[in-house]
């Protein structure tokens, strides 16, 4: 039995044990779907981010949660990147990254902050009532009426697609009591892969809003920190005219207190152009892992 290096990287923070754990496998080009899938559910992050290379990028990416794959996840990205900045394999600077969803941009900057460039965005409102959002989530239906006069239910996507759904207060996300088979079905039926609420009512000063992210179809119930709903909300925002229609240049979403992992994501959108999100990452845990047999992928598929 062959093994591989892997590490456990928190990413939207600076403090490890905080903001969303991403696994990272550096070097994945000999590994199998089954085997990457199996490594996944053995780290146990909700996703786990497996760098190989490409023909067409200067670097692949595949993502697994511990139960699927997944075509682009955020903060797996920021976290292997970041990885592999602090490891010297890569150099600050613009690099590019082929995904499921594309190829995308990805910039380093000289202090290790990543920004990823995500897909332009495509928003669409949905017909699904704010009784059925609040039985799927917990929330208060009151409280998703009263944040929705100008800001619409409706999926956004920059590479994921999710169910963006405002809320008056910072006490109502904490409040959601979600049904996670209810918020499966309900993505399932407006065609997204989970759920991301939020509210203006932020934490800190400093901070956009608060948002939490359901993912359960995939196998993660509360995503802490998510990059890939940071950029679609990020559009949302823009596509509706928030604030007046003066967004911010950039932005900074809260998430993860509720789960106590605290983090934050920098989002830059403009014009109804392809969001940046940004953030940077601390590693937590790095050694072998030992790779399980390559007959992993015939007993997946049993």
């Amino acid at each position: 039995m062959t093994a591989t290096r892997a590490l456990l990287v928190d990413a939207f923070t600076d403090e490890p044990c905080a903001g969303n754990a991403a696994g990272v496998v550096p070097d994945a080009d000999d590994l199998t779907e089954g085997q990457m899938q199996a490594i996944a559910a053995e780290l146990g992050a909700s996703e786990t981010a497996f760098v190989r290379e490409s023909d067409d990028a200067d670097r692949r990416i595949r993502y697994f949660t511990p139960t699927t794959e997944v075509d682009l996840c955020g903060h797996a990205t920021i976290a292997s990147h970041a990885h592999l900045f602090a490891d010297g394999a890569i150099e600050a600077g613009e690099h590019t990254l082929e995904t499921n969803v594309g190829v995308l941009d990805v910039d380093v900057e000289d202090d290790g902050t990543v920004w990823m460039t995500q897909n332009p965005p495509e928003i669409r409102e949905v017909d699904v009532t704010y009784e059925r959002v609040a039985a799927a989530t917990g929330l208060d239906e009151e409280a998703l009426r009263g944040a929705s006069d100008d800001l619409p239910l409706a999926v956004a996507s920059t590479g994921l697609p999710f169910l963006v759904a405002p809320v008056t207060y910072l006490s109502d996300l904490g409040d959601a009591s979600p049904d996670f088979d209810a918020i499966e079905a309900l993505a399932d039926e407006v065609g997204a892969a989970g759920v991301y609420a939020f509210s203006f009512d932020a934490l800190a000063s400093a901070s956009t809003l608060h948002g939490r992210a359901w993912v359960p179809g995939v196998g993660i119930d509360e995503d802490p920190v998510t990059g890939t709903a940071s950029g679609a909300a990020g559009a949302y925002l823009e596509h509706y005219a928030a604030f007046g229609g003066d967004v911010a240049e950039e932005m900074v979403f809260e998430q993860g207190h509720f789960v106590d992992r605290p983090g934050r994501v920098r989002v830059r959108v403009q014009d109804g152009g392809a969001p940046k999100v940004g953030g940077t990452a601390v590693e937590t845990l790095d050694g072998d892992l030992q790779v399980p047999p390559a007959e992993t992928d015939d007993i997946l598929e049993a």
